[in-house]
């Protein structure tokens, strides 16, 4: 493996036309790949700030092994690597001195990764508390019986609404986001159609989001109750009404991350139907 055969580009039209079909075969564990190649087609590189994206493809005799894409300021994320192929998109992206705050990827593959930028450049790696476990949706088993209520798909007249339910739930993971009607577009949570959970007095009690379809899948983001409502089966309802949604738009695939220290929402998406795809991981490099 030769880190020359990494091919770096800022065009994110040329990075689908050589890497798209690869991306599209195993979508689940390509998520974030898919995800923000296409938030930067749709928006432009410039929507991302003043440094130009960065997507790179491994291409060997013309077939496509492996991609990253890096958005600075913010981090960088991998497809799935083998310790060989780490390595050498480390000793590349070193050789051509690009700079990282941080990588994010499947466990395996970041760990293979954040070891080998400590080699190439003595960065040192530092595993983030937070670690995530990706999954996809098998036979989805919505909960019986239902809490009393509805869910209710959020327009576009319900702006007000959704900047709040975004902004609290963005507060309680930790998420520095301010937002209002002028700069909500350039937010990551833009791009989703949002359903609330209503009790039958029309009181919204939960909400959850799902990005668009992107090579036939549909993530499931977010899924948030206020701490003062939970354990009364709100998120389980409207996650499970946002999953069917996902399947009646004709996702093939339907994928979701859960926070690995919060039990109880991994087993509700169990017990949903999701199913374990791979644990996700991010080193932050000092």
């Amino acid at each position: 493996m030769r880190p020359d055969d990494w091919h770096l580009t800022e065009d994110v039209d040329d990075f689908l036309a050589r890497a798209g079909d690869f991306l599209r075969s195993r979508p689940g564990p390509h998520v974030m790949q898919l995800t923000w190649a296409e938030r930067v087609r749709a928006r432009g590189a410039e929507a991302f700030g003043a440094e130009a994206p960065v997507f790179g493809v491994l291409d060997r005799a013309g077939e496509v092994h492996a991609t990253f894409y890096r958005l600075p300021p913010r981090g960088f994320g991998l497809s799935p690597l083998t310790p060989e192929q780490a390595d050498s998109l480390a000793a590349h992206l070193a050789a051509v001195g690009h700079s990282l705050p941080s990588v994010s990827a499947d466990h395996d593959t970041a760990t293979a990764f954040a070891e080998a930028w400590q080699r190439h450049t003595g960065a040192t790696p530092g595993l983030r508390d937070t670690r995530l476990r990706l999954y996809r949706l098998g036979t989805l088993t919505p909960p019986e019986p239902l809490p009393a209520g509805r869910g209710r798909v959020l327009g576009e007249q319900d702006l007000e609404q959704v900047m709040f339910w975004c902004g609290e739930f963005a507060k309680a993971v930790g998420e520095d986001v301010s937002m209002d009607a002028d700069t909500w577009a350039d937010t990551r949570f833009a791009d989703k159609r949002y359903t609330l959970w209503e009790t039958p007095d029309g009181t919204p009690v939960s909400i959850a989001g799902m990005n668009p379809m992107i090579g036939g899948q549909i993530q499931v983001d977010i899924v948030y109750t206020p701490a003062h409502l939970r354990g009364r089966g709100y998120a389980g309802a409207v996650a499970a009404e946002v999953s069917r949604a996902a399947l009646a738009a004709g996702a093939r695939d339907v994928v979701l991350f859960a926070d690995l220290s919060n039990p109880t929402s991994n087993a509700l998406y169990q017990r949903l139907g999701y199913r374990m795809l791979t644990d996700w991981a991010a080193y932050d490099f000092a």
